[in-house]
């Protein structure tokens, strides 16, 4: 049975793990929670972010000899509901460490917070927004 204390993963490909750090971590603010490189066949690159004691983590991978191309659309979202107006500075920060603030293509996400696209192209909405 899936219950609230699940824990989450969600997993993307990255063509550069530094810039993919750079942003989540100096930018957004969350945690390395695990960082491997290898050269073993069958093996790839991988950093873990989060925030610290958080129930989810994202995985970004990285195959050297095999690289997947991040494919995001519009809607490949990862929604934070912040519960308050997004800090500008917080913004500012996401976008000196590698993002790029746009228009969202759901006007919803544009009335109640700001989209900014991570350097491989998928979009962090900071929503002002409550969930629950």
């Amino acid at each position: 049975m899936i219950t609230s204390s699940a824990h989450i993963r969600v997993a993307r490909p990255s063509l550069d793990l530094q810039a993919a750090e750079r942003f989540y971590v100096d930018g957004l603010g969350l945690d390395v929670q695990w960082r491997t490189t290898s050269t073993a066949p069958g093996e790839h690159d991988l950093l873990m972010v989060g925030p610290a004691g958080g129930g989810w983590h994202f995985e970004l991978t990285y195959d050297a000899a095999n690289p997947t191309t991040p494919t995001p659309t519009v809607e490949d979202l990862f929604v934070v509901y912040l519960g308050e107006t997004p800090d500008e500075a917080l913004v500012q920060r996401l976008v000196e460490h590698g993002g790029t603030r746009v228009a969202s293509h759901n006007p919803y996400w544009d009335e109640w917070g700001v989209t900014v696209e991570d350097p491989d192209g998928y979009r962090l909405v900071l929503s002002s927004r409550t969930w629950g």
